[in-house]
């Protein structure tokens, strides 16, 4: 008579479940991304220039574009009697005609859309790449004074935040360009005779400086500007600003009115 055996299974589920983890941790590993790692870097030279076999298709079809660029640039928009450079502490020729060049060529946009006049300008010493050489001025020479996308925008401004600014102005010791304001530092290091659009100071009333979008946006640690209650963004890059301002002009001449006097 057949006898029913009775079988432990206990060891073998163990090892049955020990073999299941491994073949998952083998699928696991077999199926990761595998880290790639630079084992060896060649080089080698390849020849770009006319003198080392360009390809004369390649420079023919360029031509045409670089000499329609080369002509633009080399557009002749006015002249300057006498180089326009950086020479000075608190304001230089080229810093004082790029800040007077901004505020008249952006204020009649902003009072045919806001209905008012701005009041003053403040760029930034650093934002000035070049000098006007004394001769032709040309497209070229607004792209070397200003290679930057930057575009104009104006900023509302209380009487503190123009007390600020000043203040940082003295601090840095570098010649900002100013246009539309002026003030005297004293022997004690402190701005008095603060002066915006021919007139004192006042308390309680609302400036509207133009400067640039990297200034407003705290450039050149300038966080004034965005303290105040409203900005405009006027659409008009200190490039063209320039172009437009030059060929308006015809003969360039860096204006000497004082900004900053120092006591």
């Amino acid at each position: 008579m057949f006898q029913p055996v009775s079988v432990k299974l206990k060891n073998y589920n163990v090892a049955l479940k020990g073999f299941v983890l491994f073949l998952t941790f083998a699928g696991a590993v077999n199926c990761a991304p595998k880290k790639l790692a630079v084992t060896r870097i060649e080089g080698r030279e390849i020849a770009v220039g006319a003198e080392k076999g360009e390809d004369a298709k390649i420079a023919a079809f360029i031509k045409p574009y670089h000499d329609h660029i080369e002509a633009d640039m080399s557009t002749v928009l006015a002249v300057a009697p006498v180089a326009i450079d950086k020479t000075g502490q608190w304001q230089t020729p080229i810093g004082n005609l790029f800040a007077d060049a901004t505020l008249q060529k952006t204020d009649s946009i902003f009072l045919k859309r806001q209905g008012r006049h701005l009041d003053f300008c403040m760029l930034n010493s650093g934002g000035v790449r070049s000098i006007i050489p004394a001769g032709d001025v040309t497209m070229r020479t607004a792209y070397e004074i200003m290679p930057f996308e930057n575009s104009c925008i104006v900023a509302e401004m209380k009487p503190e935040q123009i007390q600020e600014m000043v203040t940082y102005i003295i601090g840095e010791k570098k010649p900002h360009p100013l246009s539309g304001i002026s003030f005297s530092i004293g022997k004690d290091g402190r701005a008095s005779d603060i002066v915006i659009a021919g007139k004192p100071l006042e308390a309680n009333r609302t400036y509207y400086c133009v400067t640039n979008d990297y200034l407003y946006l705290g450039g050149d640690s300038m966080v004034f500007f965005a303290k105040g209650p409203k900005s405009y963004p006027l659409d008009y890059k200190l490039r063209n600003v320039l172009i437009d301002y030059f060929k308006q002009v015809d003969t360039v001449v860096a204006p000497t009115n004082p900004r900053i006097t120092v006591e």
